[in-house]
C-alpha cells in the first residue's frame, strides 16, 4: 500500500468536505452558522488540502 497516495486522496476528501462548508457557510444555507467574512477561512484551507492532495497523488508514481 502506498501511503503518500492514500494520505493524498484523505487529503483530496478532507478539502472538497471544506470547500463544501464553506460555501454552504457563504450562502447561509444548510444551518451553517457562519457569516460570510468567516466562511472565508475553511473555504481556503479545503482549497489547499484540495491542492495538495491532488498533487501528492499526482506526483507519486506507481510501483508494481
Amino acid at each position: 500500500m502506498n501511503q503518500k497516495r492514500t494520505f493524498g486522496a484523505i487529503l483530496t476528501i478532507l478539502g472538497i468536505i471544506g470547500i463544501i462548508y464553506g460555501a454552504l457557510g457563504f450562502m447561509q444555507v444548510g444551518g451553517v452558522a457562519l457569516g460570510k467574512l468567516n466562511s472565508l477561512v475553511p473555504f481556503a484551507v479545503g482549497l489547499i488540502f484540495f491542492f495538495a492532495g491532488i498533487n501528492l497523488v499526482k506526483a507519486t508514481g506507481d510501483r508494481a
